[in-house]
């Protein structure tokens, strides 16, 4: 888990998803960037392509196989409708399986004068069976993000930026079902692409047949259309006007088609053919899409071909039930003490043996303990120590991968001289000094400390930190109620949380808690609370000039801040107004064209509004603020 810090007055988001009637996918969008991330990626599609030619002009030189390909679904999720049910993924399955056998009941409804064309890709699909550890697995992979959607930037597929990593792009195809904004049903990446990014990506509401599937994409074809690119297959017109999708059995497009256009549909390029508005790789709507050609099948099988992109996926074994012996279950540590634990675990059928690794959680150096049973007496520990194991079977066929490792803690360590107690509510806080450190404990599962401190009219700018931790804490600042800052890195990291303003003589509170119920009643965590006359840099000192940083400053009512400058995706706008106010954001580029407005009301005081600019391209912009008959405008570059 990795969660970044993030300052906060109060939010206010100006954008919102909006459901699109008009099919859009952005296979084109990312290739077209990834293209300008990794010039070389232009050189492997090159080959592919010159792969895809001698393959189509040597058609009998292949032996034909239907090819089965493990899927893996990454779900990343923030509301329950996101969270989509088995029987939806299980419907998308079927609908590819029927789409790439041509096993697609409306299959029928293809014009007599493509009939001739219509193919058997002989592609399908199974929900893997197992997992790149040789584990069992549904192949339906699940996470809770904090990101109520996300673009065509693919940080869904990480979950250092808020989605899921994918399992190996040489054995399984990732699908990676989320909430896509900007009127995305989805996008794919085609071959030779990044490794760590390969797959395809489908808005929630337009995977499968059921559940939340929403019309008029609601029959599965999104995901086939995605998958057509993922297996090397273009947009029917060839993304340009009568343009070319590198197939000779497709008509040639004007453009492309949505809803459901009367057939037969004429193009006006040369020669005025019938538009082939039924193929998936059109935008027609999912209910008026219904084949591939032969053209679009060869260009599919050779990339699962010898000596093509996606060749290795015939010898995965992800849809193979796993052979061997499993890895144990039932992992615990008891009797704990200051130096010894008592490890145990579940017996596996077929067991001869099972391997012990053990190591402290901030060493990255596994000790190994082999031919045990399902129990072992560990000593020789230090007192208030996190430690981690995992255990691995050992059986007549190969040993299983490890478990996920299990953490304890022995006994003892540091000790709180004023755990500052019962503080579990605002209300109950404790009192804590400034520019002094202080520890805590949080000693269950349910407890959590808020600690109050003030700033001065001459020292009003603030830093918490919070170190020493024996597990996964967290931290946020409040104003009052108001919550102005949080950090909530993972793992053991330390939190930092600078918030500079021109608020004096006020009351904070320090809020510390574990993630997901996280705690230690042994080991106590240190926070500080430190106030200053002048502005704190990001690296925590007062010294030297303060220029534009990434934390909210609030100005008079003439003014504002706006963080982080340069910028990737998101824009804070940081306002301190003296009464309410209509204030209008204009982002303005370089030419003086507005790229970007938003209206809004905002009371008086601290207030943040927040802009999504990961559709404006890279370059330099000018923010303006209209606050009444006062305009203020500021520089910022986009990365």
């Amino acid at each position: 888990m990795l969660r970044k810090f993030l300052p906060v007055l109060g939010a206010l988001l100006l954008t919102a998803s909006l459901v699109s009637a008009q099919r859009n996918c952005g296979a084109m969008e990312v290739l077209d960037r990834q293209l300008q991330e990794d010039p070389a990626m232009q050189e492997r599609m090159n080959a592919i392509e010159n792969h895809a030619q001698h393959f189509a002009q040597n058609p009998g030189a292949h032996d034909r196989v239907v090819v089965t390909i493990p899927v893996v679904v990454n779900v990343v999720y923030n509301t329950t409708s996101e969270n989509i049910s088995e029987a939806q993924i299980m419907s998308q399955i079927d609908v590819l399986n029927a789409d790439f056998r041509l096993l697609n009941a409306d299959q029928s409804l293809i014009p007599q004068i493509f009939q001739g064309v219509k193919a058997d890709c002989e592609v399908q699909f199974c929900l893997a069976t197992q997992d790149p550890n040789g584990n069992a697995t549904t192949g339906i992979r699940r996470q809770a993000t904090s990101l109520t959607s996300f673009s065509s930037n693919d940080a869904m597929k990480y979950t250092s930026q808020g989605g899921l990593d994918g399992w190996d792009r040489n054995k399984y195809l990732n699908l990676w079902v989320c909430d896509l904004g900007g009127g995305l049903l989805g996008y794919a990446q085609f071959p030779g692409g990044p490794a760590a990014t390969d797959g395809v990506v489908c808005d929630y509401a337009y995977f499968g047949t059921t559940g939340v599937a929403t019309p008029p994409f609601d029959k599965g074809r999104t995901a086939t259309h995605e998958v057509g690119h993922w297996l090397n297959l273009r947009h029917i017109w060839g993304d340009a006007n009568c343009g070319s999708d590198l197939v000779n059995d497709t008509p040639v497009h004007n453009t492309s088609n949505g809803g459901c256009p009367s057939y037969p549909h004429y193009s006006t390029c040369s020669g005025s053919p019938v538009e082939m508005t039924m193929n998936y790789m059109d935008y027609t709507d999912d209910a008026c899409m219904y084949m591939f050609t032969q053209g679009q099948k060869t260009r599919m099988q050779a990339v699962l071909a010898s000596g093509g992109a996606r060749y290795s996926l015939l010898s995965s074994p992800g849809c193979q039930a796993p052979s061997g012996c499993s890895a144990p279950a039932g992992l615990a540590a008891t009797g704990i003490t200051n130096t010894s634990a008592n490890l145990s675990w579940g017996s596996v059928s077929g067991a001869l043996s099972y391997n012990l690794q053990w190591k402290a959680n901030s060493s990255g150096t596994w000790t190994t303990v082999s031919g045990l049973g399902t129990s072992y007496a560990l000593g020789g520990l230090t007192a208030g120590t996190t430690y981690n194991f995992q255990v691995q079977t050992v059986c007549s066929s190969g040993n299983s991968s490890y478990s996920s490792a299990v953490n304890f803690t022995t006994t003892g360590g540091s000790s709180c001289t004023d755990p500052y107690e019962a503080n579990n509510t605002r209300n109950t806080a404790k009192v804590i000094p400034v520019n002094t450190a202080v520890t805590a404990l949080i000693s269950t599962s349910t407890d959590k400390d808020y600690l109050k401190f003030n700033n001065t009219s001459t020292n009003k700018n603030v830093k918490v930190e919070l170190s020493t931790l024996p597990a996964d804490y967290d931290l946020r600042l409040y104003r009052g109620s108001t919550q102005v800052g949080i950090s909530q890195n993972g793992g053991t990291a330390n939190e930092v949380i600078i918030y500079n303003t021109t608020s004096a003589a006020t009351t904070y509170y320090a809020y510390v808690y574990g993630y997901g119920g996280v705690f230690n009643n042994s080991q106590c965590y240190t926070l500080k609370a430190s106030i200053s006359s002048s502005a704190w840099r990001t690296d925590g000192t007062t010294d030297g000039e303060v220029e534009e940083l990434d934390i909210p400053v609030a100005f008079g009512d003439d003014s504002f801040a706006m963080f982080p400058n340069p910028t990737s995706n998101e824009l804070n706008i940081d306002f301190f107004l003296q009464e309410d106010s209509d204030v209008q954001v204009t982002v303005f580029d370089a030419s003086g064209k507005a790229s970007a407005q938003q209206n809004r009301t905002i009371t008086k005081g601290d207030s943040i509004m927040q802009l999504d600019l990961s559709r404006l391209a890279p370059g330099m912009y000018f923010v303006q603020v209209r606050n009444g008959d006062t305009v203020t405008t500021k520089k910022l570059m986009k990365n």
